[in-house]
């Protein structure tokens, strides 16, 4: 196997699972806060045992990645006082920026999960089907 998972790295990827489906309620329940700021700290937690601590600091702090976490920091900001839909947007622009490097390994991943991985890829066959 080419990535091992260990404990702590599922309990991060429940995390991760966690945090956006809170942040997924919290933006369907009209971007109720309390849900928001829940499932910032269940993602931020998630990525920190997913990565590694080390790892994560340094993602974070890395100047090439300055943009994204600026960027998401204060979308978190914007969800404290009060203004849940700015701060929406800018996680969700901080996050595309920081992680811009691991998209090709995450497409990899979720294209193994037995049913899900289908589903994916589903469209892009039909799509190279239909050109052919």
């Amino acid at each position: 196997m080419a990535y091992e998972m260990t404990e702590i790295k599922k309990v991060g990827l429940g995390l991760i699972g966690f945090g956006i489906f809170f942040s997924f309620l919290g933006a369907i329940l009209f971007f109720d806060r309390g849900l928001l700021a829940l499932g910032n700290i269940f993602w931020l937690t998630g990525v920190a045992l997913l990565l590694d601590w080390n790892s994560t600091w340094k993602l974070f702090t890395n100047r090439v990645n300055y943009k994204g976490s600026a960027s998401f920091l204060f979308g978190l900001f914007f969800i404290f006082v009060r203004w849940p839909v700015i701060g929406m947007i800018l996680e969700i622009y901080g996050c595309a920026i920081l992680f811009r490097g691991f998209w090709s390994s995450i497409k990899g991943f979720l294209y193994q999960i037995p049913v899900l991985g289908w589903i994916i890829q589903y469209p892009f066959l039909l799509l190279d089907h239909m050109r052919r």
